[in-house]
């Protein structure tokens, strides 16, 4: 069991979500399941979920040892593209869902890495498993990062959070984008009507900001480097879309008719900056681009 004491700032907030952004890899709901259990206290008496911050009042958080998954280690090859004892950078393929859920119960990245890791994993949210900080979705390929120990992972969820966790992405895009550069900031939220869906949304999203540079064009699309501010989910698929330019492939958020032979949308996590957190070093990891992703490119280039 570990114990965390947190002092509040201010007043009034929801304490469920204070804790959750003063413990990064705790989410609201795993501090609400916490308060369920009585694991969070001011002066040894538990607190209910609707509780509110008080500045000054010093709050006792009790994590759990963590407890291994149900989760089974499978030996799917990765692509690993950096590891050492503290964190592993590997090169998703399309098609590879990163965590499990409902209608992928295995087959997933944190499969892979639990069987590749062994022992060496993370056990934030109180459960053992490969720190797993940000998520591409399964029909993008590019670089991940996972946490291999607790450390780790508080560390790159920080940065994460704060931004320095730096994430460039390269995709080509219908349409013609008019300037060379650009930003795109609108909130970013579930879409009112379709849940599997997200939208650009003033009244219930988050803030988003991605900025893209253009560099290379087509008769008819554009090939795109996008850099993330924030990491919504879509973000990238949602914002270009919003400006009238979406994913080439993308059937969610664009044309229904998938593009000849291409699974997906046209998107792939090039480059990773981050800074090292045991050694503090800056570094930036990359990956080229797959060859599905040029043979896209050559496609549109014989066009021209």
């Amino acid at each position: 069991m570990t114990t965390l004491e947190i002092v509040a700032r201010d007043s009034g907030q929801r304490l469920d979500a204070f804790l959750c952004g003063e413990v990064e890899g705790l989410t609201r709901s795993a501090v609400q399941r916490l308060m369920e259990k009585g694991m969070v206290q001011l002066d040894g008496v538990p607190l209910k979920k609707n509780a509110r911050t008080t500045a000054g009042e010093v709050y006792t958080l009790l994590l759990p040892d963590p407890e291994p998954v149900e989760i089974a280690p499978q030996n799917i090859p990765l692509d690993v593209v950096y590891e050492d004892g503290d964190v592993i950078v590997v090169n998703k393929p399309v098609g590879l869902v990163v965590h499990p859920a409902p209608g992928h119960p295995d087959g997933t990245l944190v499969n892979a890495l639990l069987y590749h890791c062994g022992d060496s994993l993370s056990g934030i949210n109180g459960e053992l498993r490969p720190g797993i900080v940000h998520r591409i979705d399964r029909d993008t390929s590019g670089l991940i990062i996972a946490a291999k120990n607790d450390a780790a992972h508080l560390a790159l969820a920080e940065q994460l959070k704060d931004h320095s966790l730096a994430r460039t992405y390269e995709a080509v895009v219908v349409g013609n984008l008019r300037e060379d550069t650009g930003t795109v900031d609108a909130p970013i939220g579930r879409h009112p009507v379709d849940r599997k869906r997200m939208c650009a949304n003033e009244k219930n999203g988050r803030p988003a900001v991605t900025h893209w540079t253009v560099l290379q064009r087509f008769p008819g699309y554009t090939h795109v480097q996008c850099q993330l501010e924030t990491g919504r989910t879509h973000q990238i698929r949602v914002h270009m879309a919003y400006i009238g330019h979406p994913l080439l492939g993308d059937t969610v958020y664009g044309a229904k008719k998938p593009y000849p032979g291409l699974t997906g949308q046209c998107l792939h996590a090039r480059r990773l900056t981050f800074t090292h957190p045991a050694t503090g070093e800056r570094m930036t990891v990359e990956c080229p681009l797959p060859a599905w992703f040029e043979a896209v490119m050559k496609r549109l280039a014989a066009r021209i």
